[in-house]
């Protein structure tokens, strides 16, 4: 555990007590402002930014890993998360010291706003708390990959070894639930069910579904019935 000292100089300097990839420290830099307090010690927590009275967090991905640590702050501090969603992609494959860069390729995969919804199934209901704000950052990257054999399956065993911020494209800030409904086209037939959904934004099925589960939990769609097998939705009233 940190000491008084180590807590007081991580304030001042910006720098984190865990190991923060790349992606996560320019994020912080990108967001901060000259009066900000970089990981300040709270509750037991370390807060990425102090902005006044708001704290700020940034997380790359994996939110249910912050879940219980956005409970206890929103109980009385007003708090703005921040989670990047990639855009664009470049790969860099290294040697296994990290010393030498073997290749570079621009991943076809393109990002879109409704990826947000992959990791905003794991926390819906804080939109609902009045001290919770979200911004989703769009961003280019480059991933640093290296094939030592230990990463996942999808990934032929390649390890992700670091993020880089790029750069930010645009910055989507939510503050009320009822912004998420850009997500539902104005001119969806009422009520709509998710096949509807995934016809209109021309999406996965498995991203309607968390499209519409998120809205429902946010209380801004409501399920009105049922056609067949499918549920119906339409905005709650």
């Amino acid at each position: 555990m940190a000491n008084e000292e180590e807590q007081k100089a991580s304030a001042s300097n910006g720098i984190g007590v865990q190991n923060e990839r790349s992606l996560h420290a320019s994020l912080k830099q990108w967001y901060a402002q000259p009066d900000d307090k970089f990981e300040v010690p709270l509750k037991g927590f370390f807060i990425d930014l102090v902005r006044g009275e708001q704290l700020v967090e940034i997380q790359t991905r994996n939110f249910s890993a912050i879940r219980h640590k956005l409970h206890m702050l929103l109980k009385e501090h007003k708090v703005h998360l921040l989670h990047p969603i990639t855009y664009e992609k470049w790969v860099l494959q290294v040697n296994p010291t990290g010393t030498k860069v073997l290749s570079r390729r621009k991943s076809p995969h393109r990002g879109r706003l409704t990826d947000i919804f992959e990791e905003l199934v794991r926390l819906p209901e804080l939109l609902l708390h009045e001290n919770f704000t979200i911004e989703f950052p769009l961003i280019r990257e480059e991933e640093v990959r290296c094939r030592d054999g230990k990463g996942s399956k999808h990934r032929k065993r390649e390890s992700i070894k670091d993020r880089r911020l790029l750069e930010v494209i645009s910055t989507h800030h939510f503050t009320k639930t009822n912004e998420f409904l850009q997500f539902i086209p104005e001119d969806l037939p009422r009520p709509f069910s998710n096949k509807c959904l995934e016809k209109a934004l021309v999406l996965p099925i498995h991203r309607c579904r968390q499209i519409t589960y998120c809205l429902r939990k946010m209380e801004v769609i409501t399920v009105v019935g049922k056609k067949r097998n499918e549920l119906m939705f339409d905005v709650f009233k």
